[in-house]
């Protein structure tokens, strides 16, 4: 039977797709989010950037008015219409995301909200471009170094942070699940058996294990 190592722990649900094909599961979280004490000058925004679904929980305490938000990912945009934020665009990343305000928004101005780890497109597209735009960090992404002793099938990864966690301590010897093309990327740094998920998305990183390994 083929076991699998998730740098996530998993919802129920989540895990059940992975455990009634047959595939064996060992979860654990690579990374953990602190959110940050912080301050805006203006509790009225016109324009949100979301990068990831934690930004969007770190203001959750603020009573922010937000008018427009404009997301990286669908459970992203998702929680911020549950936050009762009118989403504008949505894109798988966040390069993707700084060509959609570049092409369709130029004139407008931006608050960005972000975490320590974020990576560099988005911002420097922005300011390249003439695009007006702060930028707030509103959480921190730390480290779980931990040491596997095991041989696994697959790793699930879900983040560039998760890749550069697990690798730390351990071997990249099998097969990579990337979440999406940035957690690819990290990943190649360390194998070339690399499976991306067609869209981004937890369920979806399920789907390409489940293919590649049921009944291994």
């Amino acid at each position: 039977m083929a076991t699998v190592l998730s740098t996530k722990k998993l919802a129920v649900n989540q895990k059940e797709l992975i455990l009634n094909s047959g595939i064996g599961l060992v979860e654990y979280n690579a990374i953990s989010i602190e959110f940050s004490d912080f301050e805006i000058k203006n509790s009225v925004i016109a324009n949100a950037i979301f990068t990831s679904k934690n930004a969007l929980m770190a203001i959750q305490k603020k009573n922010l008015s937000i008018e427009n938000s404009f997301c990286v990912g669908e459970k992203t945009a998702a929680f911020a219409t549950e936050s009762g934020f009118k989403v504008i665009e949505i894109t798988d990343n966040a390069e993707e995301l700084a060509k959609k305000i570049i092409e369709n928004h130029h004139q407008k101005e931006f608050q960005f909200f972000s975490g320590n780890k974020r990576r560099d497109e988005l911002p420097e597209l922005l300011k390249n471009n003439d695009i007006k735009f702060t930028e707030t960090q509103v959480y921190k992404t730390g480290l779980n170094y931990q040491k596997f002793n095991s041989e696994f099938d697959g790793i699930l990864f879900f983040s560039p942070s998760g890749v550069k966690s697990f690798t730390e301590n351990n071997k990249l010897n099998t097969t990579a699940f990337c979440i999406g093309n940035t957690t690819a990327e990290e990943a190649e740094k360390h194998t070339i058996n690399i499976v991306t998920a067609t869209r981004p998305g937890i369920e979806n990183v399920i789907a390409k294990v489940v293919s590649n390994l049921k009944n291994k």
